[in-house]
Protein backbone atom coordinates (compact mmCIF):
# COMPACT_ATOMS: atom_id res chain seq x y z
CA UNK A 1 0.00 0.00 0.00
CA UNK A 2 2.85 2.39 0.80
CA UNK A 3 4.46 1.87 -2.60
CA UNK A 4 1.22 2.55 -4.47
CA UNK A 5 0.60 5.69 -2.40
CA UNK A 6 4.07 7.02 -3.15
CA UNK A 7 3.59 6.31 -6.84
CA UNK A 8 0.26 8.15 -6.76
CA UNK A 9 1.86 11.24 -5.19
CA UNK A 10 4.85 11.26 -7.54
CA UNK A 11 2.76 10.79 -10.68
CA UNK A 12 0.12 13.31 -9.67
CA UNK A 13 1.89 16.10 -11.52
CA UNK A 14 1.66 14.32 -14.84
CA UNK A 15 -2.03 13.53 -14.46
CA UNK A 16 -3.18 17.12 -13.78
CA UNK A 17 -1.06 19.14 -16.20
CA UNK A 18 -3.11 21.67 -18.18
CA UNK A 19 -3.20 21.82 -21.95
CA UNK A 20 0.13 23.42 -22.85
CA UNK A 21 -0.27 23.17 -26.62
CA UNK A 22 -1.84 26.64 -26.61
CA UNK A 23 1.59 28.13 -25.87
CA UNK A 24 3.07 26.84 -29.12
CA UNK A 25 0.37 28.05 -31.51
CA UNK A 26 1.02 31.80 -31.37
CA UNK A 27 2.54 33.48 -34.46
CA UNK A 28 6.09 34.73 -34.19
CA UNK A 29 5.15 38.40 -34.12
CA UNK A 30 2.83 37.80 -31.17
CA UNK A 31 5.52 35.91 -29.25
CA UNK A 32 7.90 38.80 -29.97
CA UNK A 33 5.38 41.34 -28.68
CA UNK A 34 4.85 39.36 -25.47
CA UNK A 35 8.61 38.98 -24.97
CA UNK A 36 9.21 42.72 -25.38
CA UNK A 37 6.26 43.43 -23.08
CA UNK A 38 7.70 41.19 -20.34
CA UNK A 39 11.13 42.84 -20.67
CA UNK A 40 9.60 46.33 -20.57
CA UNK A 41 7.50 45.35 -17.56
CA UNK A 42 10.61 44.23 -15.66
CA UNK A 43 12.51 47.43 -16.52
CA UNK A 44 9.62 49.66 -15.48
CA UNK A 45 9.06 47.68 -12.27
CA UNK A 46 12.79 47.97 -11.50
CA UNK A 47 12.72 51.76 -11.88
CA UNK A 48 9.51 51.90 -9.88
CA UNK A 49 10.77 49.51 -7.20
CA UNK A 50 13.87 51.59 -6.43
CA UNK A 51 11.90 54.81 -5.90
CA UNK A 52 9.08 52.94 -4.15
CA UNK A 53 11.52 51.43 -1.68
CA UNK A 54 13.24 54.73 -0.95
CA UNK A 55 9.95 56.56 -0.46
CA UNK A 56 8.44 53.89 1.81
CA UNK A 57 11.58 53.66 3.97
CA UNK A 58 11.73 57.46 4.15
CA UNK A 59 8.11 57.48 5.28
CA UNK A 60 8.91 54.92 7.98
CA UNK A 61 11.91 56.98 9.16
CA UNK A 62 10.08 60.35 8.97
CA UNK A 63 12.20 61.65 6.08
CA UNK A 64 11.33 63.23 2.74
CA UNK A 65 13.02 60.74 0.45
CA UNK A 66 13.49 61.42 -3.29
CA UNK A 67 11.69 64.66 -4.16
CA UNK A 68 13.75 66.47 -6.82
CA UNK A 69 13.75 64.62 -10.13
CA UNK A 70 10.39 64.28 -11.83
CA UNK A 71 6.93 64.69 -10.30
CA UNK A 72 7.46 64.29 -6.53
CA UNK A 73 10.79 62.55 -7.19
CA UNK A 74 9.42 59.53 -9.08
CA UNK A 75 12.10 59.82 -11.81
CA UNK A 76 14.96 59.57 -9.32
CA UNK A 77 15.95 56.01 -10.32
CA UNK A 78 16.00 56.99 -14.02
CA UNK A 79 18.42 59.83 -13.30
CA UNK A 80 20.53 57.53 -11.11
CA UNK A 81 20.83 55.13 -14.04
CA UNK A 82 21.91 57.92 -16.38
CA UNK A 83 24.44 59.11 -13.81
CA UNK A 84 25.97 55.62 -13.50
CA UNK A 85 26.21 55.28 -17.27
CA UNK A 86 28.18 58.55 -17.48
CA UNK A 87 30.62 57.69 -14.69
CA UNK A 88 34.15 56.55 -15.43
CA UNK A 89 34.48 52.82 -16.01
CA UNK A 90 37.46 51.51 -14.02
CA UNK A 91 38.88 48.01 -14.37
CA UNK A 92 41.46 46.91 -11.75
CA UNK A 93 44.91 46.10 -13.04
CA UNK A 94 44.87 42.61 -11.49
CA UNK A 95 41.39 41.73 -12.75
CA UNK A 96 40.72 38.98 -15.27
CA UNK A 97 39.27 41.34 -17.88
CA UNK A 98 36.99 39.00 -19.93
CA UNK A 99 35.44 37.38 -16.85
CA UNK A 100 35.26 40.73 -15.06
CA UNK A 101 33.17 42.15 -17.91
CA UNK A 102 31.01 39.03 -18.30
CA UNK A 103 30.04 38.58 -14.62
CA UNK A 104 27.42 41.38 -14.45
CA UNK A 105 25.63 39.95 -17.50
CA UNK A 106 25.65 36.47 -15.94
CA UNK A 107 23.84 37.97 -12.94
CA UNK A 108 21.25 39.91 -14.96
CA UNK A 109 20.26 37.36 -17.64
CA UNK A 110 18.99 34.56 -15.32
CA UNK A 111 16.89 37.13 -13.46
CA UNK A 112 15.26 38.16 -16.75
CA UNK A 113 14.61 34.71 -18.22
CA UNK A 114 12.99 33.43 -15.02
CA UNK A 115 9.96 35.63 -15.71
CA UNK A 116 9.14 33.77 -18.94
CA UNK A 117 6.83 31.27 -17.21
CA UNK A 118 5.00 33.69 -14.90
CA UNK A 119 1.28 33.88 -15.83
CA UNK A 120 -0.08 37.44 -15.89
CA UNK A 121 -3.67 36.50 -16.74
CA UNK A 122 -6.00 34.13 -18.62
CA UNK A 123 -6.60 33.94 -22.35
CA UNK A 124 -7.28 37.29 -24.04
CA UNK A 125 -7.57 38.64 -27.57
CA UNK A 126 -4.62 40.61 -29.00
CA UNK A 127 -5.14 42.00 -32.50
CA UNK A 128 -7.75 39.32 -33.15
CA UNK A 129 -5.58 36.41 -31.95
CA UNK A 130 -6.54 34.53 -28.79
CA UNK A 131 -3.52 34.01 -26.57
CA UNK A 132 -2.69 33.69 -22.88
CA UNK A 133 -1.07 36.48 -20.90
CA UNK A 134 2.03 34.34 -20.40
CA UNK A 135 5.13 34.09 -22.54
CA UNK A 136 5.65 30.32 -22.18
CA UNK A 137 4.91 27.39 -19.91
CA UNK A 138 6.39 23.96 -19.29
CA UNK A 139 5.21 20.77 -17.58
CA UNK A 140 8.01 21.51 -15.08
CA UNK A 141 7.68 25.29 -15.07
CA UNK A 142 8.45 25.72 -11.36
CA UNK A 143 11.63 23.66 -11.71
CA UNK A 144 12.58 26.01 -14.54
CA UNK A 145 12.12 28.93 -12.14
CA UNK A 146 14.37 27.31 -9.54
CA UNK A 147 17.07 26.48 -12.08
CA UNK A 148 17.01 29.98 -13.61
CA UNK A 149 17.24 31.60 -10.19
CA UNK A 150 20.16 29.38 -9.19
CA UNK A 151 22.22 30.46 -12.20
CA UNK A 152 22.62 33.96 -10.81
CA UNK A 153 25.09 32.72 -8.21
CA UNK A 154 27.64 32.13 -10.98
CA UNK A 155 27.70 35.85 -11.70
CA UNK A 156 28.47 36.60 -8.05
CA UNK A 157 31.24 34.01 -7.87
CA UNK A 158 32.81 35.16 -11.15
CA UNK A 159 32.66 38.82 -10.14
CA UNK A 160 34.45 38.18 -6.84
CA UNK A 161 37.08 35.85 -8.34
CA UNK A 162 37.85 38.00 -11.38
CA UNK A 163 38.31 41.22 -9.39
CA UNK A 164 41.79 40.19 -8.23
CA UNK A 165 41.06 41.36 -4.68
CA UNK A 166 40.50 39.56 -1.39
CA UNK A 167 37.39 41.37 -0.19
CA UNK A 168 35.28 40.73 -3.32
CA UNK A 169 36.34 37.08 -3.25
CA UNK A 170 35.24 36.70 0.38
CA UNK A 171 31.96 38.45 -0.38
CA UNK A 172 31.25 36.19 -3.36
CA UNK A 173 31.96 33.03 -1.35
CA UNK A 174 29.65 34.14 1.45
CA UNK A 175 26.96 35.05 -1.06
CA UNK A 176 27.23 31.65 -2.79
CA UNK A 177 26.98 29.81 0.53
CA UNK A 178 23.95 31.88 1.49
CA UNK A 179 22.09 31.41 -1.79
CA UNK A 180 22.74 27.67 -1.99
CA UNK A 181 21.63 27.17 1.62
CA UNK A 182 18.35 29.02 1.24
CA UNK A 183 17.55 27.51 -2.15
CA UNK A 184 17.14 24.14 -0.41
CA UNK A 185 14.54 25.56 1.98
CA UNK A 186 12.85 27.32 -0.94
CA UNK A 187 12.54 24.06 -2.86
CA UNK A 188 11.03 22.33 0.17
CA UNK A 189 8.46 25.13 0.47
CA UNK A 190 7.24 24.34 -3.07
CA UNK A 191 6.66 20.62 -2.49
CA UNK A 192 3.39 21.08 -0.60
CA UNK A 193 2.09 23.25 -3.46
CA UNK A 194 2.98 20.52 -5.97
CA UNK A 195 1.16 17.90 -3.94
CA UNK A 196 -2.06 19.87 -3.69
CA UNK A 197 -2.10 21.28 -7.23
CA UNK A 198 -1.03 18.03 -8.89
CA UNK A 199 1.17 19.86 -11.42
CA UNK A 200 4.48 21.65 -11.79
CA UNK A 201 3.11 24.00 -14.45
CA UNK A 202 2.73 27.59 -13.28
CA UNK A 203 -0.48 28.13 -15.23
CA UNK A 204 -1.91 24.88 -13.81
CA UNK A 205 -1.02 25.93 -10.24
CA UNK A 206 -2.84 29.24 -10.71
CA UNK A 207 -5.92 27.51 -12.15
CA UNK A 208 -5.98 25.06 -9.23
CA UNK A 209 -6.33 28.00 -6.79
CA UNK A 210 -9.74 29.08 -8.11
CA UNK A 211 -11.49 27.90 -4.90
CA UNK A 212 -8.80 28.53 -2.27
CA UNK A 213 -5.31 29.99 -2.28
CA UNK A 214 -2.30 27.98 -1.18
CA UNK A 215 -1.45 30.59 1.44
CA UNK A 216 -3.50 28.17 3.56
CA UNK A 217 -0.36 26.01 3.46
CA UNK A 218 0.99 28.53 5.93
CA UNK A 219 4.28 26.82 6.94
CA UNK A 220 5.28 26.60 3.28
CA UNK A 221 4.33 30.24 2.81
CA UNK A 222 6.44 31.35 5.79
CA UNK A 223 9.43 29.24 4.75
CA UNK A 224 9.34 30.67 1.25
CA UNK A 225 8.91 34.24 2.54
CA UNK A 226 12.08 33.87 4.61
CA UNK A 227 13.99 31.99 1.92
CA UNK A 228 13.28 34.51 -0.83
CA UNK A 229 14.74 37.30 1.31
CA UNK A 230 17.91 35.26 1.80
CA UNK A 231 17.93 34.25 -1.87
CA UNK A 232 17.92 37.86 -3.08
CA UNK A 233 20.51 39.11 -0.55
CA UNK A 234 18.09 41.68 0.77
CA UNK A 235 18.12 43.36 4.18
CA UNK A 236 18.26 41.95 6.84
CA UNK A 237 20.03 39.14 4.99
CA UNK A 238 22.37 41.26 2.83
CA UNK A 239 25.39 39.99 4.75
CA UNK A 240 27.68 39.28 1.74
CA UNK A 241 27.72 43.00 0.91
CA UNK A 242 27.31 44.51 4.37
CA UNK A 243 29.15 47.81 4.38
CA UNK A 244 30.59 47.41 7.85
CA UNK A 245 31.94 43.91 7.28
CA UNK A 246 33.22 43.44 3.73
CA UNK A 247 33.43 46.97 2.28
CA UNK A 248 31.00 46.27 -0.56
CA UNK A 249 30.98 42.51 -1.03
CA UNK A 250 31.43 40.91 -4.43
CA UNK A 251 30.93 44.20 -6.35
CA UNK A 252 33.56 46.25 -4.50
CA UNK A 253 35.76 46.74 -7.59
CA UNK A 254 32.91 47.51 -10.00
CA UNK A 255 31.94 50.97 -11.20
CA UNK A 256 29.81 52.73 -13.80
CA UNK A 257 27.22 50.67 -15.72
CA UNK A 258 28.63 47.32 -14.56
CA UNK A 259 27.91 48.36 -10.98
CA UNK A 260 24.36 49.22 -12.05
CA UNK A 261 23.91 45.78 -13.61
CA UNK A 262 24.24 44.09 -10.23
CA UNK A 263 21.56 46.30 -8.71
CA UNK A 264 19.45 45.73 -11.80
CA UNK A 265 19.75 41.99 -11.16
CA UNK A 266 18.84 42.50 -7.48
CA UNK A 267 15.66 44.43 -8.21
CA UNK A 268 14.63 42.18 -11.10
CA UNK A 269 15.07 39.25 -8.71
CA UNK A 270 12.93 41.15 -6.22
CA UNK A 271 10.13 41.41 -8.80
CA UNK A 272 10.61 37.77 -9.86
CA UNK A 273 10.42 36.23 -6.37
CA UNK A 274 7.42 38.45 -5.61
CA UNK A 275 5.74 37.15 -8.76
CA UNK A 276 6.57 33.57 -7.76
CA UNK A 277 4.96 34.07 -4.34
CA UNK A 278 1.93 35.61 -6.04
CA UNK A 279 1.69 32.67 -8.45
CA UNK A 280 2.22 29.81 -6.02
CA UNK A 281 0.58 31.04 -2.81
CA UNK A 282 -1.66 34.04 -3.56
CA UNK A 283 -3.71 32.71 -6.45
CA UNK A 284 -1.80 34.44 -9.26
CA UNK A 285 -4.20 36.42 -11.40
CA UNK A 286 -7.23 34.83 -9.70
CA UNK A 287 -9.50 37.26 -7.81
CA UNK A 288 -9.88 36.79 -4.05
CA UNK A 289 -12.24 33.88 -3.17
CA UNK A 290 -14.94 36.29 -2.01
CA UNK A 291 -18.57 36.07 -3.15
CA UNK A 292 -19.22 38.71 -5.78
CA UNK A 293 -15.67 38.81 -7.14
CA UNK A 294 -15.67 35.43 -8.87
CA UNK A 295 -16.86 37.03 -12.11
CA UNK A 296 -13.73 39.23 -12.36
CA UNK A 297 -11.55 36.40 -13.66
CA UNK A 298 -11.68 36.91 -17.43
CA UNK A 299 -10.39 39.44 -19.93
CA UNK A 300 -7.79 41.99 -18.85
CA UNK A 301 -9.16 42.45 -15.33
CA UNK A 302 -7.06 39.59 -13.81
CA UNK A 303 -3.93 41.53 -14.82
CA UNK A 304 -4.96 44.16 -12.26
CA UNK A 305 -5.32 41.51 -9.55
CA UNK A 306 -1.84 40.22 -10.36
CA UNK A 307 -0.28 43.70 -10.13
CA UNK A 308 -2.01 44.45 -6.80
CA UNK A 309 -0.70 41.25 -5.25
CA UNK A 310 2.77 41.84 -6.71
CA UNK A 311 2.97 45.32 -5.21
CA UNK A 312 1.76 44.00 -1.85
CA UNK A 313 4.58 41.44 -1.74
CA UNK A 314 7.13 44.08 -2.78
CA UNK A 315 5.89 46.29 0.05
CA UNK A 316 6.52 43.36 2.40
CA UNK A 317 10.16 43.33 1.22
CA UNK A 318 10.51 47.06 1.84
CA UNK A 319 8.83 46.79 5.24
CA UNK A 320 11.41 44.19 6.30
CA UNK A 321 14.25 46.44 5.20
CA UNK A 322 12.91 49.39 7.15
CA UNK A 323 12.31 47.53 10.41
CA UNK A 324 14.75 44.64 10.95
CA UNK A 325 18.49 44.86 11.72
CA UNK A 326 21.07 42.58 10.18
CA UNK A 327 21.88 39.21 11.66
CA UNK A 328 25.33 37.83 12.31
CA UNK A 329 26.46 35.59 9.49
CA UNK A 330 26.80 32.50 11.69
CA UNK A 331 23.30 33.07 13.11
CA UNK A 332 21.91 33.48 9.62
CA UNK A 333 23.45 30.26 8.28
CA UNK A 334 22.50 28.31 11.40
CA UNK A 335 18.92 29.51 11.03
CA UNK A 336 18.81 28.21 7.47
CA UNK A 337 20.37 24.80 8.07
CA UNK A 338 19.11 24.06 11.59
CA UNK A 339 15.59 25.53 11.50
CA UNK A 340 14.24 26.18 8.01
CA UNK A 341 15.41 22.99 6.31
CA UNK A 342 14.38 20.56 9.13
CA UNK A 343 11.05 22.35 9.48
CA UNK A 344 10.50 22.07 5.74
CA UNK A 345 11.27 18.36 5.76
CA UNK A 346 8.88 17.68 8.65
CA UNK A 347 6.16 19.74 6.95
CA UNK A 348 6.59 17.83 3.68
CA UNK A 349 6.27 14.51 5.53
CA UNK A 350 3.13 15.75 7.25
CA UNK A 351 1.56 16.91 3.97
CA UNK A 352 2.47 13.62 2.31
CA UNK A 353 0.78 11.72 5.15
CA UNK A 354 -2.36 13.83 4.79
CA UNK A 355 -2.45 13.28 1.05
CA UNK A 356 -1.99 9.55 1.52
CA UNK A 357 -4.84 9.43 4.02
CA UNK A 358 -7.12 11.35 1.66
CA UNK A 359 -6.31 9.48 -1.55
CA UNK A 360 -6.23 5.95 -0.11
CA UNK A 361 -8.23 3.82 2.28
CA UNK A 362 -6.06 4.19 5.35
CA UNK A 363 -8.66 4.11 8.10
CA UNK A 364 -6.64 1.59 10.07
CA UNK A 365 -3.39 3.54 9.70
CA UNK A 366 -4.89 6.94 10.46
CA UNK A 367 -4.29 6.87 14.26
CA UNK A 368 -0.70 5.77 13.71
CA UNK A 369 -0.05 8.52 11.14
CA UNK A 370 -1.56 11.18 13.38
CA UNK A 371 0.47 9.93 16.34
CA UNK A 372 3.71 9.98 14.33
CA UNK A 373 2.94 13.50 13.09
CA UNK A 374 2.29 14.72 16.65
CA UNK A 375 5.52 13.15 17.91
CA UNK A 376 7.52 14.73 15.09
CA UNK A 377 5.91 18.09 15.75
CA UNK A 378 6.68 17.94 19.46
CA UNK A 379 10.26 16.92 18.70
CA UNK A 380 10.73 19.87 16.36
CA UNK A 381 9.19 22.32 18.86
CA UNK A 382 11.36 20.98 21.69
CA UNK A 383 14.49 21.12 19.56
CA UNK A 384 13.98 24.70 18.47
CA UNK A 385 12.45 26.07 21.67
CA UNK A 386 14.68 24.44 24.26
CA UNK A 387 17.89 23.51 22.49
CA UNK A 388 20.57 25.86 21.30
CA UNK A 389 19.46 28.84 23.36
CA UNK A 390 22.91 29.57 24.60
CA UNK A 391 25.15 31.03 21.95
CA UNK A 392 28.75 30.06 21.48
CA UNK A 393 29.81 33.31 23.11
CA UNK A 394 27.92 32.39 26.28
CA UNK A 395 29.58 28.98 26.32
CA UNK A 396 32.98 30.61 25.98
CA UNK A 397 32.14 32.97 28.84
CA UNK A 398 31.31 30.01 31.09
CA UNK A 399 34.74 28.52 30.45
CA UNK A 400 36.46 31.86 31.17
CA UNK A 401 37.18 32.25 34.93
CA UNK A 402 37.43 36.02 34.57
CA UNK A 403 33.95 36.21 33.00
CA UNK A 404 32.36 34.40 35.96
CA UNK A 405 33.79 36.63 38.70
CA UNK A 406 32.42 40.15 39.21
CA UNK A 407 34.66 43.01 38.06
CA UNK A 408 37.06 44.28 40.70
CA UNK A 409 39.98 46.71 40.79
CA UNK A 410 41.98 44.17 42.82
CA UNK A 411 42.20 41.88 39.79
CA UNK A 412 43.95 44.49 37.65
CA UNK A 413 47.75 43.80 37.47
CA UNK A 414 48.94 47.19 38.76
CA UNK A 415 52.72 47.86 38.70
CA UNK A 416 54.47 47.58 42.09
CA UNK A 417 54.87 50.84 44.05
CA UNK A 418 58.24 52.54 43.77
CA UNK A 419 60.55 52.69 46.78
CA UNK A 420 61.09 55.99 48.53
CA UNK A 421 63.82 58.01 46.94
CA UNK A 422 63.98 55.82 43.80
CA UNK A 423 62.79 56.87 40.41
CA UNK A 424 59.46 55.40 39.37
CA UNK A 425 60.05 53.35 36.21
CA UNK A 426 56.36 53.44 35.37
CA UNK A 427 56.35 57.25 35.05
CA UNK A 428 57.40 58.75 31.71
CA UNK A 429 58.85 62.24 32.06
CA UNK A 430 56.94 64.96 30.26
CA UNK A 431 58.39 67.28 27.70
CA UNK A 432 59.79 66.89 24.20
CA UNK A 433 62.24 64.13 23.59
CA UNK A 434 65.68 64.84 22.27
CA UNK A 435 66.30 63.45 18.82
CA UNK A 436 69.24 61.05 18.72
CA UNK A 437 71.42 61.22 15.67
CA UNK A 438 72.78 57.94 14.42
Amino acid sequence: MTGSASTTVLLAAGSADPDLTRFGSDPFWLVLIKGVAVFAFLMVMTLFGIVFERKVVARMQVRLGPNRHGPKGWLQSLFDGVKLMLKEDIIPALADRPVFLLAPLVSVIPALIAFAVIPFGPEVSIFGHHTTLQLADLPVGVLYLLSAASLGVYGLILSGWSSGSTYPLLGSLRSAAQIISYEIAMGLAFVAVFMYSGTLSTSGIVESQADWWYIALFPSFVIYAISMVGETNRTPFDLPEAEGELVGGFLTEYSSIKFAFFYLAEYVNLVTVSAIMTTLFLGGWQPPPIPGLSGLDHGWVPLIWFLIKLLAVMFFFVWLRGTLPRLRYDQFMSFGWKILIPTGLVWVLFIAALRTMRDNDTAGLRPWLIGIAVILGLFVVAEFALGGRRSTDDEDDEDDPYAQAPPSLDRIPWPPPAESGAANPAVIPAGPRQRQES
